[in-house]
């Protein structure tokens, strides 16, 4: 009996259950468990708790330039995963199968990143990271083409990603402000519920926007939404900056709190509704060529939203060198201890390991390539993807911008809500310009990129119809 995931289905309009819906965006909440907690936390650990290479003055440095080499890596692995994702069919699914075959590499790399048995190994560092990369990227290629195989229905999608971004940022908003107070706990330190509640609001507003995000687009449509939360955003950066500059974070903590909300209501809305444009491009690509290559184009938007987190990864690092950032201990409310930190990445991976099993079991392949068509996808055709189908280049470059802001922010959150007024003058602003002004320039810079994106969702429901009717001849 042939593999019902290898065989293209009558029909891909779909409507799926809710637990379905769920079980699907349960495969991200399970990514941020793990990988945003490397995000957000991994910069700090290296320069305050693990002090990469035994060097304080030069940790931050160092990781900036382990994070650049390992997006360099992921430029070579990304295409190598896409192509072989869609050239093969493992008996548990397409794209499925990899939440099980990487998850629980992926688990144990990351909690390895967090271990300090070989301090202050640089090596040992790199080796981690490096392998924690490669396997996340195992894991989030297929789980991305997984999001366009469930359904055509641009609708669905829409509630899809909506639920998929909702899901996510429950994971966000459990590492920002949870890991603070686990470490913290696991540490038996005073509880820093400031630096908790402003990382928190990071990921707040997403319960109260995404959920409205289907009924936004409707009223405003997709382009505008982009514009208007976009601008919202960067209002909250400015305000953050303006606030910052005044007085210290703790003086004016109302403030600061409120601007953070209104920077993360822009940045979640806008970031998350672009997932929704990655099947859009795969049905223009295949509509225009025959072939759903969904891991191909996966692994494109793999590379450059990695190309903007090595963007976001090393200008941390690096402006921290550059300010002269050393840590000490009157400047810390995060604990340093090693052992804290080690069983708190411990628990979120494990937790988020049994997610990537959950989502394995809600969700099944309707739309993929036949077997025909999986024997001739090749390496190349990522490039030839990329030159031929225009939308596809507007969305990777907003990738691109999207996560370098992100990744700038993220990271240096930790900084900006750890007494950051105990610092030199020059070391202060390093951080502003990381938690705001960067991230603000980022953002101008997506508002002009999306406003070239052409496919509107009349012109998509008319590809798909189309390809349909291809399917049914």
């Amino acid at each position: 009996m042939s593999n019902p995931s290898s065989q293209k289905a009558v029909s891909g309009f779909v409507r799926l259950s809710w637990l379905q819906r769920i079980g699907f965006g349960a495969g991200d909440l399970a990514q941020n468990l793990i990988y945003q907690t490397i995000c957000m936390y991994l910069l700090f650990f290296y320069t305050d708790v693990y002090v990469l290479g035994g060097d304080a003055a030069r940790s931050a440095g160092l990781a900036g330039t382990m994070f650049l080499i390992v997006r360099l890596v992921d430029v070579v692995w990304d295409p190598l995963v896409g192509t072989f994702v869609d050239k093969h069919t493992p008996r548990w699914g397409k794209y499925r199968s990899y939440l099980i075959l990487g998850g629980i590499p992926l688990t144990i790399l990351a909690i390895l990143c967090f271990w300090d048995g070989f301090k202050p190994s640089l090596l040992y560092a790199y080796i981690t990271y490096v392998g924690m990369s490669m396997l996340y990227t195992l894991i989030n290629v297929p789980y991305g083409a997984l999001n366009s195989s469930l359904t055509r229905d641009t609708d669905e999608i829409t509630v899809l990603t909506s639920t998929r971004m909702f899901m996510a940022n429950v994971g966000g908003l459990c590492v920002s402000a949870g890991v603070p107070l686990l470490v913290a706990t696991l540490a038996g330190a005073e509880l820093p519920w400031q630096m908790a509640f402003f990382m928190g609001l990071g990921s707040l507003p997403s319960f109260i926007f995404m959920p409205l995000v289907p009924a936004i687009k409707r009223k405003v449509g997709k382009k505008n939404m982009f514009y208007i939360f976009l601008s919202v955003a960067i209002l909250g950066m400015v305000l953050l900056y303006a606030i910052s500059r005044v007085g210290s974070v703790q003086e004016h903590i109302v403030l600061v709190y409120i601007a953070q909300f209104v920077k993360s209501t822009g940045v979640i809305v806008a970031t998350g509704y672009m997932w929704a444009l990655i099947p859009e491009v795969i049905s223009y690509g295949e509509y225009t060529t025959g072939r759903r290559i969904s891991g191909i184009v996966n692994a494109l938007t793999g590379i450059f939203f990695k190309a903007g987190m090595a963007l976001g990864g090393v200008v941390p690092g690096f402006v921290l060198w550059l300010v002269n950032y050393k840590p000490t201990d009157e400047a810390s409310n995060l604990p340093k201890d090693s052992h804290a930190w080690f069983v708190a990445m411990l628990i979120f991976a494990l937790v988020g390991l049994a997610l990537l099993v959950f989502c394995f079991s809600q969700t099944k392949e309707r739309v993929v390539m036949d077997e025909a068509e999986t024997k001739n996808v090749r390496v190349s055709d990522l490039w030839k993807e990329f030159v031929r189908n225009r939308p596809l280049r507007v969305v990777a470059l907003f990738f691109v911008t999207a996560f370098a802001m992100m990744s700038v922010g993220n990271a240096a959150g930790a900084y900006f809500m750890n007494n950051m007024e105990v610092l030199p003058a020059l070391a202060q602003e390093g951080i502003r310009w990381l938690v705001c002004v960067i991230p603000a320039m980022l953002l101008l810079l997506a508002m002009w990129i999306i406003s070239k994106y052409e496919l509107t969702d009349e012109k998509v429901d008319e590809i798909n119809r189309e390809i349909e009717r291809r399917d049914k001849r």
